[in-house]
């Protein structure tokens, strides 16, 4: 008799096989205003987990790629911004493990696609432009009736890939940092909220989870995160979204090319370079308590930086 095969099992190794993820380091960042202040200030550089599906990404689409193929959808739909990380990084995900993927874009469609949107056609993604204020009912039963009638049959990633199989992914990522940096601060950036809903799920109330929206008008994020976490080690700082979403000015552009100058690591101005100019503003605001180990969090989002080779 032929031993059973169970198919969710033989799709979990086949995911790590072709989604192998790779042990990033933890880095010192040498800073004379953190040495004034007397803290250490580490980085995780989680941005070099994977080629493509990198940083927060993996862990925040890796529990819903091996529900989807538990369920049997062969295609994933989600939603994004024409700079979204999050529809990059599905766009790859779904290439390299053999699922049909549509995004659904905020907006009008510009012409020539700017590298992240291009990347994404490139490995096969369906992109559909929607007006802003029809993306404004992308929860509605309504609307994503539409969307059946419209695709057919598919496995639903929210917007940024957050729901509770994402934050069970960070939760899992957290417990990971737990055993490879002594610290007392996490800070990040926060875009929809499931990353750091999973810090602070995955972390003990000891530690002090530090987030920094990247959208202007952000206070509904608290109670995104009281979604999945009763946990109240986490606090948001809403200061640093240099004017919302993708939005920069030269100000933000000055540090970067400091930051990396000083550093050899690149950041992205969407999320990561917010992230660090406020993680140096609360320095020198005495935030952080002297004597105290501050872990920033990279979390990816670099493909913007430079055109992309979509042909890869």
């Amino acid at each position: 008799m032929e031993p059973e095969i169970n198919v969710f099992n033989f799709f979990k190794v086949w995911f790590l096989k072709a989604l192998v993820y790779k042990q990033t380091p933890v880095v010192e960042l040498q800073d004379s205003l953190s040495d004034m202040a007397g803290i250490r200030l580490l980085m995780k550089c989680e941005y070099l987990n994977h080629r493509f599906i990198s940083g927060n990404k993996w862990w925040k689409l890796k529990y819903n790629l091996e529900e989807a193929s538990r369920l049997g959808c062969k295609k994933l739909l989600t939603f994004g911004g024409a700079y979204s990380n999050h529809i990059y990084a599905t766009a790859a995900a779904a290439h390299e493990l053999e699922f049909e993927s549509i995004g659904i874009i905020r907006g009008e469609e510009n012409l020539p696609l700017n590298p992240t949107l291009a990347f994404a056609r490139a490995k096969g993604m369906d992109l559909h432009y929607i007006s802003r204020e029809e993306y404004r009912r992308k929860t509605e039963p309504d609307f994503l009736k539409g969307l059946k009638e419209l695709f057919g049959d598919f496995y639903l990633i929210p917007e940024g890939g957050t729901n509770t199989l994402a934050v069970r992914g960070v939760a899992e990522f957290a417990n990971l940092l737990l055993h490879e940096a002594a610290f007392d601060y996490l800070c990040l950036p926060v875009g929809t909220g499931g990353t750091i809903a999973g810090m602070i799920s995955g972390l003990d109330r000891g530690k002090k989870i530090v987030g920094f929206p990247v959208l202007k008008g952000a206070s509904f994020l608290e109670d995104e995160i009281r979604v999945y976490t009763e946990n109240e080690n986490g606090q948001l700082m809403y200061e640093y979204h240099f004017g919302g979403y993708a939005k920069s000015n030269e100000r933000l552009k000055a540090f970067i090319k400091e930051f990396e100058r000083s550093n050899n690591i690149p950041l992205d101005p969407i999320y990561t370079a917010k992230m660090m100019f406020g993680v140096f503003d609360l320095i020198k605001q005495g935030f952080f308590k002297r004597g105290s180990v501050v872990l920033v969090l990279h979390t990816g989002g670099l493909q913007g930086n430079h055109p992309t080779e979509t042909n890869l």
